[in-house]
């Protein structure tokens, strides 16, 4: 393989693996702030025992993702230096700040948050875990202004004396509509992440309710109720920020989005929406497809009218403008990508809505049915593929530029790297995040199985140890 296809996989492993543990950290460290809400408000000790005994996998995934992102914040030194000359007075400052100011609120608090259980006020230690959610978000939001650059330049100019692009509006790079369509899908897609990660695990416990004690069944119940809630919010939310985001990128990335379309040709009018289908990249032709009529006029235009743009009357344009390439991206990937993020996201709404349900009080079957909890505890790992779906479709549909229109993929790269270095690093990553992926799988079945029980009987030993016992101040 050549370079640039290295540097694109190993780019592409450490982002995906990386935005494994993003949306999953804020979205457990929101759902262990509701229930610790909950203490607070209804003064019941079980809600702090779920905040807790949750509270260790939002450790966990927070911890993963650090370590994750700061090995993919190297590859910008590594294999994409020329991009980084290119486009750093404008992508470093976002970073920075993301790092200084989000980073720092979140990993502060964080840390008093974990160590000042029963030494402050319940009001004060549950403000602690919002601000860390707060701070999570932060970090988010800029993050992705970096990337909102990439999709849709803005604030900017063209340095005539070394082509590189300075910053020259730092408001117009923050308010950029792309910042905060890309910004309200990802929290939005966090949330019922969080929802559905919390219901899911709890339902493989019930799963073995009969050697559970009453204390992990009330927690495991109770907290797929609240997930089910969260997950509910969030997947209703992510469908509607979605829904925004595809119809701007109509107008701002018209390739991206006829390839998530299947569309070589310009649709009629109406245009029908392609429910499956399958593309010969090569001879850029659709093999076969499935039509919705209306339909893609509707989720385009909210109204039974319009003709959606094909790549081919697209790539003709841009040929114009920037000259002569290929500007087909990798269409089935695309297309297939954003039916499972779409999906999945359907799916986890349904689940949400079915779960609440059947787990009413007056009669919570879903508790006693076997079935009916393996497909909820299926469901936990649905948002990943979901997720790492809608990455595929944000990056790949920008093919060939690294910032839109203004820098390919082949300008970016490092030009002192080889494919020889390239192979071995990205072996040694693809190792190591194996096996970071499967510690953090292992500990958290670990604590999965032990339960709240443990933390109960952890807390009870620590109240009852008096560092005197059996010393010389006995009597």
């Amino acid at each position: 393989m050549d370079i640039v296809t290295l540097a694109r996989i190993q780019f592409a492993m450490t982002t995906i693996f990386h935005f494994f543990f993003v949306p999953f950290s804020i979205g457990t460290g929101l759902v262990v702030a509701i229930m610790e809400t909950l203490y607070v408000i209804k003064k019941n000790e079980l809600y702090k025992k779920m905040a807790k005994f949750w509270a260790n996998i939002f450790l966990l995934s927070f911890a993963v993702g650090v370590v994750t992102g700061l090995i993919q914040e190297f590859q910008f030194g590594m294999n994409w230096s020329e991009y980084s000359r290119f486009m750093g007075d404008i992508f470093g400052a976002p970073l920075a700040v993301e790092a200084l100011l989000a980073f720092f609120l979140e990993s502060t608090f964080l840390g008093l948050w974990m160590f000042t259980w029963d030494k402050v006020s319940p009001k004060v230690h549950n403000l602690f875990i919002w601000l860390v959610v707060l701070g999570s978000m932060m970090s988010a939001f800029w993050i992705l202004v970096a990337n909102s650059f990439m999709q849709h330049p803005v604030g900017y100019t063209i340095n005539p004396d070394n082509g590189r692009a300075e910053m020259t509006d730092f408001v117009a790079l923050v308010s950029n509509h792309k910042v905060w369509y890309e910004f309200s899908h990802v929290i939005t897609a966090a949330i019922a992440m969080g929802g559905i990660v919390i219901a899911g695990m709890a339902a493989f416990r019930l799963l073995k309710k009969n050697t559970l004690t009453d204390l992990s069944r009330t927690v495991y119940t109770k907290s797929m109720r609240i997930g089910f809630w969260v997950a509910l919010v969030g997947s209703i939310a992510v469908l509607g920020a979605g829904d925004f985001q595809m119809k701007a990128m109509v107008e701002d990335q018209p390739m991206k989005f006829a390839a998530t379309e299947g569309l070589y040709e310009d649709s009629g009018d109406p245009a029908a929406w392609t429910l499956i289908a399958w593309m010969d990249e090569a001879k850029h032709d659709r093999v076969f497809g499935l039509e919705i009529p209306y339909m893609l006029s509707i989720l385009s235009y909210n109204e039974p009218t319009g003709m959606v743009p094909g790549m081919d009357s697209v790539n003709e344009d841009l040929v114009a403008e920037y000259g002569e390439r290929n500007y087909y991206p990798p269409v089935n990937t695309l297309f297939w990508s954003f039916r499972i993020m779409a999906g999945f996201g359907v799916l986890m709404l349904m689940v949400a809505i079915v779960g609440l349900f059947l787990t009413r009080k007056k009669k919570p079957i879903l508790y006693e049915k076997s079935w009916m909890l393996w497909i909820v505890a299926l469901t936990t790992f649905t948002p990943f593929l979901a997720n790492t779906a809608g990455w595929l479709v944000t990056e790949l549909g920008r093919y060939p530029w690294t910032a839109y229109g203004l820098f390919t993929i082949e300008q970016s790269v490092s030009p002192n790297v080889s494919a020889t270095s390239l192979m071995i690093s990205n072996i040694v990553y693809f190792v190591l995040f194996a096996g970071v992926g499967s510690v953090m799988a292992y500990l958290v079945v670990r604590l999965l199985r032990k339960g709240p029980d443990a933390l109960e009987a952890t807390e009870i030993e620590t109240q009852t140890i008096d560092p005197f016992d059996g010393g010389e101040f006995s009597e």
